[in-house]
């Protein structure tokens, strides 16, 4: 049984009594806590680890009415294998269903692990506050603790309450608004609403902040199994990475499912994603608040601050977590990492490839429409197709019925008798393709009036011929027979329900063994950094002083001279040559071409006389003369600071272009040269970059290496800047020249 992830050692060693041998499958032993730096020693670990493995439930607001929250949350727990010692709670009842049922938490005869409140926002804050004076570890509170005093009084800042009052008393909150968890791994359901009993074993942990979501996966058909699931809510105490933390400690947890809508606790959270990645468990994170209504939604519904999409972004690339777009797309990359296979990862930059390594995809289908389709989303998706040998086309022919072309992708279907062993032959010659690193068996799985399992039969013989990731890829998940998809997943295969959806979570399975590591931080410059730091304590830099900040950082800069005088702009020209380009210095015009403040072309003293009389005239006498850049591709370039996870490394299209062109790549610091060029290719002005219409190509490793340069910027000096802007960044066949930038301080 695999070892917990490294970095995320075991909450505690307590616990251990799970119930009668046998009952359910027990968690390994952890091991015990590690020393070392921890975001909230004093909540997040032991007060977690007794909620999630509580041996002692009191359920407050037990109910024996049908259909009540209380009477679901006692039936819930009562189902729990680790079958933990339960406590009702309500002076209306005296027994509930055969069990003695207390006036309130204070008769109970012993303090409980877990408290779940079931009860009323108006009297939320005093039950906590009680079970919080007994010593009472963790509690789920399901209510959503909306503060409306007008309506119920006693709910005015009530949020802030509630979380006030369990971390003075170190107690984890689940909650508020939210639907509970089951720890399948240990045996414990605390949830107030029916879920699948037993819920299936796996190696999937979900945490969520929508309990839609987490009743949406654990009642799907596809029966994805689990270790751990929980709906977080508003996470007025406990924060999502807690249990991702704790579910990463658990040998049974392979895959992470995370929903999330905010980022609470950004340093524990990067702390977890980057453990995962270490111990090669994909991360699979849905987010919401990309949009301006969507991130007020958010804040509507939970309160919130939803996290900038940019942060995402950045997070995720990272710490190599797979970000998806919808539910479909969740659902398949889960279910792809959790019963499929895993592909092979590529070699190391400093390891040589072998030849024809695998790059690609390969699918099979049994329609020609079907078949140009899934090329096309491919392409659209960028889910890259192998480039397969001669050899493999050989094999493929002598397969095929005669007219079939020999190809990735391939339509096989001639309407032949053998068609079952044409399915077999054919996946397995691909898989047998150096170049191809999963096989795909793209077919529609529709039920077959006349009992024909031909499909299913192929795919699973051809399973047993091959250690690549093999998948079947349907199109409409209506379609799907659900039987067949039964059968198939009992045997390892996943059942793909989309074929947009299922690419994508292919492509999640490529990225997912062709991620990079981190990049190590750059060497620090201690007397760089504290002179640049003195800088910036005094002001904002701009004009020369600035361009000397990025000079010194490595930055390629246009060559400038400032001026207050018109003598001094025709000196400055004269030293910098003629045609330059005349710019408003004066402090405080962030965007001097809006303002007017910008020249182009300026030829000879005349010309540079008449601008700058007309510069200074409407904006004062301040100005920089610059040397004129050759033509390039314009970049913006720069750090922009997220509220949760700090400086960003920014890049995009520039000039005009960046208020008009939502096209950038965003990246936490440190970014090497590598990941540098990972983030240009993402951008849809690659293109320019390498050249059009007879221009020559940038020189992107130039371009690279001033990422890189600000990237060590923010590294250095993040703590001092709220954002720079380098706009344009020129990039032409020479290198990247900043001609033009701004720095915001951080205020105080």
């Amino acid at each position: 049984m695999a070892p917990p992830a490294p970095g995320i050692p075991d909450p505690a060693s307590a616990h251990q009594d799970h119930g009668p041998a046998g009952a359910y499958p027990v968690p390994a032993a952890r091991s015990p806590l590690l020393p070392g730096h921890d975001h909230d020693p004093g909540t997040y670990r032991p007060a977690l680890l007794a909620m999630l493995e509580a041996r002692s439930v009191a359920v407050v607001g037990a109910s024996s009415r049908p259909g009540s929250l209380g009477e679901r949350m006692v039936a819930e727990v009562s189902r729990s294998p680790a079958a933990p010692r339960i406590y009702l709670v309500n002076p209306r009842y005296q027994r509930i269903a055969g069990q003695p049922c207390h006036p309130s938490l204070a008769d109970l005869p012993e303090t409980a692990d877990l408290v779940l409140l079931g009860v009323p926002d108006s009297v939320l804050a005093e039950q906590l506050s009680l079970a919080a004076s007994r010593g009472d570890r963790s509690a789920v509170i399901f209510g959503g603790a909306y503060e409306v005093p007008e309506i119920a009084p006693g709910t005015a800042g009530l949020r802030a309450r509630l979380a006030d009052i369990a971390h003075t008393a170190g107690m984890a909150v689940c909650g508020a608004g939210c639907m509970g968890f089951v720890n399948v791994a240990y045996g414990l359901r605390a949830v107030g609403y029916v879920e699948p009993d037993p819920l299936p074993a796996g190696p999937i942990a979900l945490i969520t902040h929508s309990g839609s979501v987490f009743s949406a996966l654990l009642r799907t058909r596809r029966e994805l199994g689990f270790t751990l699931a929980v709906s977080s809510g508003q996470e007025l105490v406990t924060p999502a990475a807690a249990y991702a933390r704790y579910a990463l400690s658990l040998p049974q947890t392979r895959v992470l499912g995370l929903v999330l809508e905010a980022i609470r606790d950004p340093g524990l959270l990067q702390q977890v994603l980057a453990a995962a990645n270490v111990a090669d468990i994909p991360v699979v994170l849905l987010t919401s608040g990309s949009s301006a209504a969507g991130r007020a939604m958010v804040a509507a519904h939970s309160g919130a601050l939803a996290g900038q999409d940019g942060g995402w972004e950045a997070l995720a690339d990272a710490h190599g977590v797979h970000r998806v777009g919808d539910f479909a797309e969740m659902a398949d990359t889960l279910e792809l990492f959790a019963i499929g296979r895993r592909a092979a990862r590529p070699a190391r930059p400093s390891e040589p490839a072998m030849p024809g390594s695998a790059n690609g995809i390969a699918t099979v289908h049994d329609s020609g429409l079907e078949r140009a389709h899934t090329a096309d989303l491919a392409e659209e998706l960028a889910v890259p197709f192998a480039a397969i040998s001669d050899a493999t086309r050989k094999r493929l022919a002598e397969v095929l019925d005669p007219g079939l072309e020999p190809a990735n992708p391939l339509d096989m279907w001639g309407g032949s008798r053998n068609a079952e062993q044409q399915v077999t032959e054919s996946l397995v010659a691909l898989a047998d393709d150096p170049a191809v690193t999963a096989v795909a068996l793209a077919v529609d799985l529709l039920t077959e009036f006349d009992g024909d399992r031909s499909y299913s039969l192929a795919v699973s013989a051809a399973a047993q011929r091959t250690a690549k990731p093999l998948v079947v890829l349907a199109n409409v998940a209506a379609s799907v027979d659900p039987v067949e998809a039964v059968w198939l997943r009992a045997a390892g295969i996943p059942v793909l329900e989309g074929a947009r959806s299922g690419l994508l979570a292919l492509r999640h399975l490529l990225e997912h063994a062709g991620r990079p590591a981190r990049a190590e931080p750059p060497r620090l410059d201690a007397g760089r950094r504290d002179n640049w730091a003195r800088v910036l304590e005094r002001g904002e830099p701009d004009g020369a002083l600035l361009f000397g900040l990025l000079r010194d950082y490595g930055i390629r800069v246009a060559r400038a001279c400032p001026a207050d005088t018109v003598d001094g702009a025709l000196a400055a020209a004269a030293r910098i040559g003629y045609p330059v380009v005349l710019k408003t210095g004066e402090p405080g015009i962030a965007h001097k071409s809006d303002a007017g403040g910008v020249v182009l072309g300026v030829r000879d003293p005349a010309r540079l006389t008449a601008a700058y009389a007309d510069v200074a005239g409407r904006l004062g006498p301040r100005v920089l003369v610059c040397e004129t850049v050759g033509p390039g591709t314009e970049l913006a370039l720069g750090i922009t600071r997220d509220p949760d996870l700090g400086p960003l490394v920014v890049i995009g299209a520039g000039g005009l272009l960046v208020e008009f062109l939502a096209d950038r790549a965003v990246a936490l610091p440190p970014v090497d040269p590598a990941r540098a060029l990972r983030m240009l290719g993402r951008l849809r002005v690659a293109g320019l970059l390498a050249g059009v219409r007879g221009q020559q190509a940038a020189d992107t490793g130039a371009v690279a290496d001033a990422v890189v340069a600000v990237s060590a910027i923010a590294c250095e000096l993040g703590g001092h800047l709220e954002a720079l802007d380098i706009n344009p960044l020129i990039c032409g066949p020479a290198g990247a020249v900043a001609v033009d930038a701004l720095a915001v301080r951080r205020s105080g």
